[in-house]
């Protein structure tokens, strides 16, 4: 529930803390749903305080933890942070929401059905909720989905456009039969179709680049979810029950979502500013109970009581469940000694994924299961554990490490660096510095590949400079760090596995793509999953690229990251929701505090609503 993005690629900012699933029980009690994995142990996909509607007492502020006031409302420009996001979805539209395994149902808020209506072209009508108006009194049409389809196209350069994906796959938009249906027509199959439209601004926030580049970092024209924006005061931008919403009626006054650093949450939980925050940010930077001489000096910060401290405030409980994110050690494919296919594959073979889970989840109470997809995560629809690919046959890695040519002596009882041709081998692995997680798992792969004859030097650098200057810059042989999961997998997935291209002159364009290396069949697979609007024809194939991938050892999935939210116990409808999207206007008390609350609700202007 926090809006950081710690340790994760910049480029590709995604949802690492989605929020409530609304009531999910009638009664007050911790729900854990588990995944879709099949047998053996499976991931906590949620873990939260469900109470019905009629238990939750109308009223209060509820004050919640993110890393920064946002800098932008509008969450397709690149410098939107999740924090960005959550605003948002207290605020605007989204015509889809999932539940904890990322399944998808149209809102019903927003939308009174929807309809693939044709495959040749692919047309899709929305049936709009006649209900639904913007906090300006205008209500949601074709106008906005318009206008924002020709924002994200690509064909404006004056659009400050975070991605366009999907939507430069539209021919046309333009409404259906009805005021309330809007038909929209691809140019190109897009099977991730639902994630589209979501968040929905008004028309006058997309309109024109200079609307949609500076209208809406501190303002929206027009608002149209459960609360509207009231503005920013003080380090919190504050929401209000919105009085034009016609769903059911928000139980809370106002939402503060309240900047305060990860390592400062514990006190303030505990001196009852705070109802809601992540603290899974707290783990990475040491509090996570690791005993590690590696880990220890990052276990002396700040950040790194916040979990265990947490653990110990009267009145508020722990909820623990896994992140719609996950840790990988990434290997550079495109330059270096891992450049050897054969190299990298026997690299990728000797982690142990399974001791590397257990030694970061098990303290924290979570199954250890380690993820074997690079696609799709345990706990989501669809997920299957490819991870047999990277079998070489040769039996182990130690094995395929002599067959392409790295042999080792045995000296003094200690396994000696191998070398080829002469060539001693030697690897850089780059972790963030002040990340207990990183130095765990990074003592854990040094001790594996060095009893294999891999020696392997860790790099512990700032967490500032780490992308810039060595990830993006190729300056890493190995590097461990976080990737947000896709939602709606392929959709994002496509160019971090692209083949890198190479101009006419030689030189070697890698976009997204980190580990500088991939093939011709990866993106065919990809590109055609991506494109399939069967749904189970689009399994098969992201399972066939996900096969691939791991034969091509660009990375390896370590396992999920923990999400670790802090809740006071009067909070319902709370905790870590992995996947699961918000529905706000359940959220509330079960009992309103005694003391008055900072942030407290007021009524906004009805046209707009602004920091």
């Amino acid at each position: 529930m926090s809006s950081s993005s710690h340790g994760r690629p910049t480029g590709r900012r995604r949802r690492t803390s989605a929020l409530t699933a609304g009531a999910l029980a009638a009664a007050l009690a911790a729900t854990a749903l588990t995944g879709c994995s099949g047998g053996g142990p499976a991931p906590t996909s949620a873990d939260l305080v469900s109470a019905d509607r009629g238990r939750i007492v109308t009223g209060g502020t509820l004050r919640w933890a993110v890393d920064a006031v946002p800098t932008t409302l509008n969450d397709y420009q690149p410098d939107a942070t999740d924090t960005t996001a959550l605003v948002d979805q207290a605020v605007l539209p989204t015509l889809f929401t999932l539940d904890a395994h990322a399944r998808a149902t149209p809102d019903p808020d927003y939308l009174t059905g929807v309809e693939l209506t044709s495959r040749k072209p692919q047309t899709v009508v929305y049936h709009l909720n006649p209900k639904a108006v913007w906090s300006n009194g205008r209500a949601l049409s074709a106008a906005d989905f318009t206008a924002q389809w020709q924002a994200l196209r690509g064909r404006d350069s004056g659009y400050r456009t975070a991605r366009t994906d999907g939507y430069d796959s539209i021919s046309s938009v333009r409404q259906g039969a009805s005021r309330t249906e809007v038909q929209v027509t691809f140019s190109t199959p897009y099977a991730p179709w639902k994630r589209l439209f979501s968040p929905l601004y008004p028309a006058a926030v997309t309109s024109t680049p200079a609307a949609f580049n500076d209208g809406a970092r501190t303002a929206l024209a027009a608002d149209a979810g459960p609360f509207t924006l009231k503005g920013e005061q003080s380090g919190a931008v504050t929401v209000v029950r919105n009085p034009r919403w016609w769903g059911d009626r928000a139980k809370l006054d106002a939402i503060a979502f309240t900047a305060v650093a990860p390592g400062a949450r514990a006190d303030a939980l505990r001196a009852g500013r705070l109802d809601i925050a992540d603290v899974s940010t707290a783990v990475e930077d040491g509090g996570t109970g690791i005993s590690t001489s590696a880990a220890s000096d990052a276990a002396l910060s700040a950040e790194s009581q916040t979990y265990t401290q947490v653990q110990s405030i009267p009145g508020v409980a722990l909820h623990r469940a896994s992140a719609p994110a996950y840790l990988a050690l990434t290997l550079n494919g495109g330059s270096g000694p891992l450049a050897d296919p054969q190299l990298r594959r026997a690299v990728a073979e000797a982690v142990d994924r399974q001791q590397l889970a257990d030694a970061v989840l098990k303290p924290l109470g979570l199954p250890a299961v380690p993820l074997g997809n690079h696609l799709v995560m345990a706990d989501q629809q669809g997920y299957q554990d490819d991870s047999d690919a990277l079998d070489s046959g040769t039996g182990s890695a130690a094995a395929l490490l002599d067959t392409d040519g790295w042999r080792t002596p045995a000296h003094g009882g200690a396994t000696a660096a191998r070398t080829k041709a002469g060539r001693p081998l030697s690897l850089k692995l780059v972790t963030r510095a002040g990340s207990a997680v990183d130095a765990q798992v990074a003592a854990l792969l040094t001790a594996r590949l060095a009893g294999l004859g891999v020696p392997v030097v860790t790099d512990a650098v700032p967490g500032a400079s780490f992308f810039s200057d060595h990830v993006a810059s190729g300056d890493y042989d190995l590097a461990l760090f976080t990737w947000p999961a896709s939602r709606f997998p392929v959709a994002d997935e496509v160019p971090l596995f692209a083949k890198p291209a190479v101009a006419a002159d030689g030189t070697v364009n890698e976009g997204e793509n980190l580990s500088g290396t991939g093939t011709d069949e990866i993106d065919q697979l990809l590109a055609r999953a991506e494109s399939a609007l069967d749904g189970g024809t689009a399994a098969r194939l992201t399972d066939e690229a996900d096969t691939r991938i791991w034969q091509e050892s660009p990375s390896v999935p370590l396992f999920q990251h923990p999400q670790l939210v802090a809740v006071r116990d009067t909070v319902s409808n709370a905790g870590a929701f992995g996947f699961a999207t918000p529905r706000f206007q359940d959220l509330g008390f079960t009992a309103l505090p005694a003391a008055p609350q900072a942030g407290g609700a007021g009524r906004p202007a009805a046209s707009a609503s602004g920091l």
